[in-house]
């Protein structure tokens, strides 16, 4: 089955998009990663597939697939870059889209694309974490880290607090964390340098996916951690490898407000069957 895709980054983190409303359909996880490959594939971050709405007061479902094949709940920047899609197709100032683990409304803002991304989950089952611990600070430590926040927007995350986030080594402490027993799910790994109670610089690693220029959850989970922590404001700019986010935790709601840009990259068509 030959499918027409479109390739999209936020900020550097990238996606193929397939458009399933017409006719349904399932890639099988190996083609998911042959796919992903970066030397004989498309190469991406994540898979994004928009389904029919499943009700009537949604515009589309989202499907989303990590590089490895492994099907999640959330990803921000991919939300910015279907959203802006759909706005420009349905003609319409503002869409609402579904996910496995929320329905997130978003408007442009300019140029950029503006998205309510719900509420903060913070209790420890809800990360999920696989027993009682305090969220606040995690016990768990690596070489350079210790006692991360954890914060659900969708995907579990542990943000790290650190004096200069280019002296973690990432690629090393991430799948270290990212695997560590207190994650029955995994867990996506910031690393977080506060510059002001307005700015802050973050890099991440990715489960399933590894290191990435942006991760708009991520940045969202960050946003949040440094408020609990008494380290930042409730509205910031998150600066990202791939570019900056500003991101808002409203007081009156909980709910999180994520602004950034999403960029077409180009369009083709690709055996999702395999070869």
């Amino acid at each position: 089955m030959t499918k027409t895709f479109i390739k999209m980054h936020g900020l550097g983190n990238d996606f193929v998009i397939f458009d399933g409303r017409a006719q349904k359909f399932q890639i099988p996880l190996e083609r998911i990663r042959e796919l992903a490959d970066r030397r004989t594939g498309i190469g991406f971050d994540q898979m994004v597939i928009i389904d029919s709405a499943r009700s009537s007061e949604t515009d589309a479902f989202m499907r989303i697939y990590n590089a490895d094949g492994s099907e999640v709940g959330a990803c921000g920047n991919a939300t910015r870059c279907v959203a802006k899609l759909l706005i420009k197709e349905l003609k319409k100032p503002a869409v609402i889209m579904e996910t496995k683990a929320a329905i997130l409304k978003a408007e442009m803002a300019g140029n950029n694309v503006s998205v309510d991304m719900g509420k903060a989950h913070l209790g420890w089952k809800e990360i999920p974490l696989s027993c009682e611990e305090s969220t606040l600070s995690l016990p768990v430590s690596t070489e350079g880290l210790k006692n991360p926040v954890a914060v659900n927007v969708g995907n579990p995350h542990a943000v790290f607090f650190v004096k200069n986030v280019d002296n973690i080594e990432l690629e090393a402490v991430g799948p270290e964390i990212e695997h560590n027993l207190l994650f029955p799910e995994r867990i996506n790994v910031e690393v977080a340098e506060v510059i002001s109670p307005s700015k802050i610089r973050m890099r991440v690693w990715e489960r399933g996916t590894g290191i990435t220029p942006a991760c708009g959850t991520g940045a969202c989970a960050t946003a949040v951690a440094g408020v609990r922590r008494g380290l930042t404001e409730r509205k910031v700019t998150i600066i990202l490898d791939g570019g900056t986010l500003d991101i808002e935790w409203r007081e009156s709601d909980g709910h999180i407000l994520m602004t950034g840009d999403a960029t077409e990259v180009y369009r083709g068509e690709v055996e999702v069957l395999g070869v």
